[in-house]
């Protein structure tokens, strides 16, 4: 069997598979093709089938190799090797540094049969490389947060010279990118400006064109920020490169435009870009909104849900049928928690469909749908085409107007697992507008199980917070209640350091109120309640709204109270 094997080109772990009878030669053959291809490790490509777990392979490749069985999860990252770590080899080779005794580096692997990277590290370490196979998923978290939390970031794990753009054919001609766009201190300056967003946080660049100055911003954490003000006389080269390398138009200058690029980091990480731009009085202004798929990656546990809100939300996603609601207002993280359920929910034997204006995220597995309304592909029209396509699960990118509104329902009314966001305030509210949108108040109370409304708060930088003293007065004008200002918990404030760059802020979290459907409710729509009442069951009803939400982070110390009175109505 192992001649065979030979024969059929395949090796390591793909070999390892073949002779144990858990893939057969072919499979195996074929999976190490695909991520040669894909310029992946085998073990990734082997779990995006989702046909064994992690923790399957990393057993396997311990006894398979002899190669000891670490887990990850239960190490103190605190121990780790880290003038050792390299955040480039990391990355594309999936290999951590965990330990050195003597001159022993210990190294953690999800393939032990992974020679090259191996000998990558000890290249670099000159030392002898120990290896112990831990869980890819795992290995890759671990990786993710050293990457994300290492001073330099991206600027270590690709310089500058390493960087590649993925351009494909712009509208503009050869000449006109010779001309105007092939300048290579642009090209640079703007790779530099991409990679410092990304490494910062950043959601957004704004590239800003005014009649004495040209100025670029980031939004970090919601807030915009100032980061450069280059010469006025390159705001029109920026311009053009930026909206070559996004397929737009660049001789059109009247009129908006929208596009996307991509910014290829290393073989395993890759970020998308959608770009928009808009014809001021003095150039055009564009704007980059940072698509990071990392975060969707990180699991619903990152996105801040109260421990039983979260298990209401995995009930709801778990049920064959009906329509889940996400909704608050632009920037408030509706997109990243829809991608995250559906993360979930993309199994092997699930067809999933999905139809957004545009497509935000990239999921493999996912049938995504750009639409474009100038071509007559409407949300309603794509709709229409998916209860063709045979689906299990629809994901609406919104619900715009009673025609849309009206066969998301059906869909869901018909078997069919339906997810949308609307721009409303709260959950309540988001009933009345379907209603005086025009929809029956049955076929809402019949079709509608669960609905999530949501802000994104900034959190407290854990290395300068400090205890505030707020009277009891102003905490019971917040929101709380006399019996929870007991003396058994503190509220801390924003003070500002090196780490958050003096805002006292770093990173964000969700603050949710995740309102379940029942039976009660579903009568009080029949009998066109209104959002106060509907409001008013929810909390005899126990369901926190999104000041109480907000509150209880309060509690924990995560947020301060005037982020949570900044972004909640009471």
């Amino acid at each position: 069997m192992a001649t065979h094997a030979a024969q059929r080109n395949i090796s390591g772990l793909a070999r390892a598979l073949a002779q144990h009878g858990l893939l057969s030669e072919a499979e195996a053959e074929s999976l190490q093709n695909q991520a040669q291809q894909s310029g992946i490790t085998f073990v990734e490509q082997v779990l995006t089938g989702k046909r064994f777990t992690p923790q399957q392979v990393a057993v396997f490749g311990s006894r398979a190799f002899g190669v000891p069985l670490l887990d990850l999860g239960a190490y103190d990252l605190d121990q780790l090797q880290k003038e050792y770590f390299d955040a480039k080899i990391s990355q594309t080779r999936r290999v951590l540094p965990l330990a050195k005794r003597g001159n022993r580096l210990f190294v953690a692997v999800s393939d032990p049969a992974n020679l090259q990277a191996l000998e990558e590290v000890r290249f670099k370490t000159n030392l002898v490389v120990e290896p112990l196979v831990v869980e890819d998923d795992k290995l890759g978290q671990v990786i993710h947060r050293l990457v994300e939390a290492s001073g330099a970031t991206l600027k270590d794990a690709a310089n500058l010279d390493d960087l590649e753009v993925d351009i494909q054919d712009g509208s503009a001609t050869q000449a006109e990118e010779d001309s105007e766009v092939e300048d290579a201190p642009v090209v640079k300056y703007i790779q530099k400006i991409l990679i410092d967003a990304i490494a910062g946080g950043a959601s957004d660049i704004h590239f800003e064109p005014y009649e004495r100055f040209f100025r670029i911003r980031y939004r970090v954490d919601g807030i915009l920020q100032e980061v450069a003000q280059p010469p006025l006389a390159i705001k029109d080269k920026v311009a053009s490169r930026i909206k070559v390398i996004s397929k737009l138009d660049i001789a059109e200058k009247r009129v908006p435009q929208d596009g996307r690029m991509k910014l290829v980091l290393s073989k395993t990480k890759a970020i998308d870009f959608r770009v928009s731009t808009l014809p001021t009085i003095y150039g055009e202004k564009i704007v980059m909104r940072i698509l990071d798929s990392s975060g969707v990656k990180l699991g619903i546990e990152a996105l801040g849900y109260e421990p039983e809100q979260q298990k209401v939300l995995l009930d709801a996603i778990a049920r064959p049928y009906g329509m889940i609601l996400v909704t608050g207002p632009t920037g408030s993280g509706k997109t990243v928690s829809l991608y995250t359920c559906l993360n979930i929910l993309n199994q092997p034997g699930i067809n999933i469909s999905t139809a957004e204006d545009p497509v935000e995220i990239q999921l493999p597995g996912v049938n995504q749908v750009n639409v474009n309304e100038k071509a007559g592909l409407t949300f309603a029209t794509a709709l229409r085409a998916f209860l063709r396509q045979d689906p299990d699960i629809v994901m609406v990118g919104e619900v715009r107007d009673l025609e849309t509104a009206d066969i998301a329902i059906k869909a869901a009314q018909t078997g069919h697992l339906v997810l949308s966001t609307l721009h409303t305030n709260d959950a309540p509210t988001t009933l009345t507008r379907l209603l005086n949108m025009g929809v029956a108040p049955f076929n809402v109370a019949s079709s509608v199980i669960l609905i999530t409304a949501q802000r994104l708060a900034r959190k407290l930088c854990v290395h300068c917070k400090r205890p505030e003293d707020i009277p009891p007065e102003a905490l019971l004008r917040a929101g709380f209640r006399d019996e929870e200002i007991d003396g058994t918990w503190q509220p801390y404030g924003a003070v500002g350091c090196d780490h958050c760059k003096g805002t006292g802020y770093k990173g964000r979290t969700g603050i949710y109120e995740v309102m379940t459907i029942s039976d009660e409710m579903r009568l009080l729509i029949m009998r066109n309640g209104n959002a106060l009442e509907i409001a008013e069951l929810a909390q005899r009803e126990g369901i926190r709204n999104l000041r109480q939400s907000g509150l209880a982070k309060v509690r924990s110390g995560v947020l301060s109270l005037e982020e949570v009175e900044a972004c909640t109505n009471e």
